[in-house]
């Protein structure tokens, strides 16, 4: 079983030691529900535009951006392309919206514009949506400290689970951001550290790297043609941007944050200072998937290690030939994400590994524990609040805060051990998240833009687009009789689908019941 050196060891308890003890110090102010979700709208812009980069920048990103590259090129880049047209949208409707409404859920206006299932359903597919992100999330930090301590991945998640359960519970939505400010600088800095070692330990150099990367078609954003079956330029430019305009626009944790601040102007800018962050440092990730490419392809050692590792991983009670054989079957994007971990192991000096796995493990941190937290202020808010007990006194909202979040957190570490032995942590987060939020973000413009759509229209349209989804989602396992009624389209052309069907349908209905039947003060304004 492999360990960690001494040194890196005690690197990493420190700073798990650090996360639960701002836990501790920012408890002290959680006396009040509004300061546990809002920090009593005290944080400065630039600190939240830290802490909103550092959630986008999650373990995910992490090891999975450069799995991903490693086993395919730089077409998931493109999704970061796609922020800057999100954001201009967010900040310039829906963060104005949010500080003029005052509600500290996102989902509080569905109610009101199309009743109480509106809202409900956005709820659920938030709550959802949260859950795929946060196992995700555990599934790769779990992954990279398996390979360098050699305790199973669920012991992994449990253990970092508990220390992110502490620190979120005590210190609330203050604590949350704060650490992310920390967490963010620490990723950034791990992240340019392996960079700095692969290239320096690659024979060559840069140009080898470049060499070898156009050799292999590594820099590719994707196809330019019109084509939406495979995962092209314009395949993830849409997916990217109605994800990014779900993010930025009604998920719960970026909302959440736009109350935290002083005004709508520091809101807008918070979100600015992500995008002009996010983009660059997102690109370093996938310069690093292809530097790890080009370092691995040069050393057929190490490339023969890896691929044994992850064929020992899919056949654990095989024979050395049988494993020998599957191993020489891998395609890199079948072993993409286990290179990164594998570098750490073998090439990163003592001490530095252990700044590299707390870097790794704040990505992961970051995102869980504002996935927490916000989870925690929509049910309590959506669910609780709606349906079970309005009327809470600010001890019994603390309770609710504090047992609503320890429950997300478990749920959470529940679903990436269910996670365990998928090929790509990406490709799964990026499917799970496309299924759930589709139907949320098309019912939620659909209320924002089309003022004249009705309780019937929306609900009509949302189960359209409901069935939409659940076709593109699951048609691929029909018979092969059935083939023609298979969804012809790339997986992440759900959410687009999904979002477009919901919010055309019911503009198309709402205009069909105007031309039939007329608004009654609109008929008597004519006599």
């Amino acid at each position: 079983m492999k360990s960690l050196p001494i040194v890196d060891l005690l690197i990493v308890i420190a700073y798990l030691v650090g996360m639960v003890g701002v836990g501790i110090y920012f408890s002290r102010k959680n006396t009040t529900s509004e300061q546990f979700t809002k920090a009593s709208g005290k944080i400065p812009g630039w600190a939240i535009g830290i802490s909103i980069y550092a959630t986008f920048l999650s373990s995910n990103t992490f090891l999975g951006v450069p799995g991903k590259a490693y086993g395919s090129n730089w077409n998931s880049f493109v999704f970061s392309l796609s922020m800057p047209l999100a954001a201009w949208v967010a900040t310039r409707f829906f963060i104005p919206f949010y500080r003029n409404t005052g509600t500290v859920s996102a989902y509080t206006h569905l109610e009101h514009r199309f009743g109480p299932w509106a809202r409900t359903y956005a709820v659920v597919c938030f709550l959802l949506t949260q859950l795929a992100r946060m196992g995700s999330i555990f599934f790769g930090i779990a992954l990279s400290l398996q390979a360098l301590t050699g305790y199973p991945m669920s012991t992994i998640m449990i253990v970092v689970g508990i220390c992110i359960v502490i620190y979120t519970v005590m210190g609330g939505m203050e604590a949350v951001i704060w650490t992310e400010v920390v967490q963010g600088v620490i990723k950034t800095i791990g992240a340019l550290v392996i960079l700095y070692l692969v290239v320096n330990g690659m024979d060559g150099g840069i140009s080898k790297i470049i060499d070898i990367g156009k050799t292999d078609n590594k820099f590719s954003l994707g196809s330019f043609a019109p084509d939406f079956l495979q995962s092209s330029f314009w395949v993830v430019l849409l997916y990217g941007f109605f994800m990014n305009l779900n993010n930025f626009g009604m998920d719960q944790n970026y909302v959440q944050r736009y109350h935290t601040t002083t005004s709508i102007k520091e809101a807008a800018s918070s979100i600015w200072l992500c995008v002009y962050l996010y983009l660059p440092v997102s690109l370093i990730f996938f310069i690093l998937g292809s530097c790890l490419y080009a370092y691995y392809q040069s050393s057929p050692d190490l490339l023969n290690a890896v691929r044994m590792q992850a064929a020992t991983e899919r056949l654990p009670q095989g024979t050395t030939a049988a494993i020998q054989q599957l191993a020489a079957t891998l395609t890199p994007a079948e072993y993409g994400d286990k290179v990164m971990p594998h570098f750490m192991v073998n090439k990163v000096p003592a001490g530095l590994l252990g700044l590299i796995v707390a870097a790794i493990m704040s990505a992961a941190m970051s995102t869980i524990s504002s996935g927490m937290n916000a989870s925690a202020t929509v049910f309590s808010v959506d669910i609780y609040q709606r349906y079970f007990k309005k009327d809470l006194n600010p001890a019994q909202s603390m309770r609710l805060l504090y047992v609503a979040t320890t429950a997300f957190g478990l749920l959470g570490m529940i679903t990436g051990i269910a996670m365990i032995g998928v090929k790509s942590v990406l490709d799964v987060w990026w499917m799970l998240s496309g299924i759930f939020a589709g139907g949320m973000l098309g019912l939620f413009l659909l209320g924002i833009i089309s003022r004249n759509t009705k309780n019937t229209e929306a609900l009509i349209a949302t189960l359209i687009g409901i069935a939409v989804i659940i076709w593109m989602t699951f048609s691929a396992k029909l018979p092969d009789e059935y083939e023609y009624l298979r969804n012809p389209l790339h997986q992440n052309m759900i959410m687009v689908v999904g979002t477009l069907t919901i919010f055309l349908v019911g503009v198309l209905l709402t205009r069909f019941k105007k031309k039939v039947d007329p608004e009654p003060d609109v008929v008597l304004e004519r006599h």
